[in-house]
């Protein structure tokens, strides 16, 4: 915090989920040292495209948790996201009592979704013009 009691922009309090850019692929419990992510799916069919098509399957999303008891708060799961589904949010309100009320569901961690302010205006291609320099 600074002097003036408010937390520094994008400053990193909890993880949100923005369910809708969620494609179950499974990369941020994969790289998450902690295994403290809880996710779930079934597939569903999808019709084919074309006549010749065959039928295609769809990943949906039952229960996506983190467990905050076991989170290092290491934002890897953030960083391997290929769809931006998850973002840190600055919200350190999550009390809990009990360990198992650290462990919180898709609802809670889509309420926190909103409290992320937006990125900087170009912090995206700032990175993205160093990498191209290389």
């Amino acid at each position: 915090m600074n002097a003036s009691g408010e937390l520094p922009v994008r400053s990193r309090g909890t993880i949100g989920l923005l369910e809708e850019n969620c494609t179950v692929c499974m990369l941020c419990a994969r790289e998450c040292p902690d295994w403290c992510l809880h996710i779930d799916s079934h597939k569903e069919p999808l019709p084919p495209l074309g006549p010749r098509g065959r039928p295609r399957v769809r990943h949906v999303l039952d229960r996506f948790a983190i467990d905050f008891s076991l989170c290092m708060y290491c934002g890897i799961c953030i960083e391997v996201c290929p769809f931006d589904a998850l973002f840190w949010a600055p919200d350190f309100g999550y009390e809990a009592t009990q360990h198992a009320d650290l462990t919180h569901e898709r609802g809670r961690l889509r309420e926190w979704m909103w409290a992320a302010p937006p990125p900087a205006p170009g912090a995206g291609s700032t990175e993205r013009a160093a990498s191209d320099q290389r």
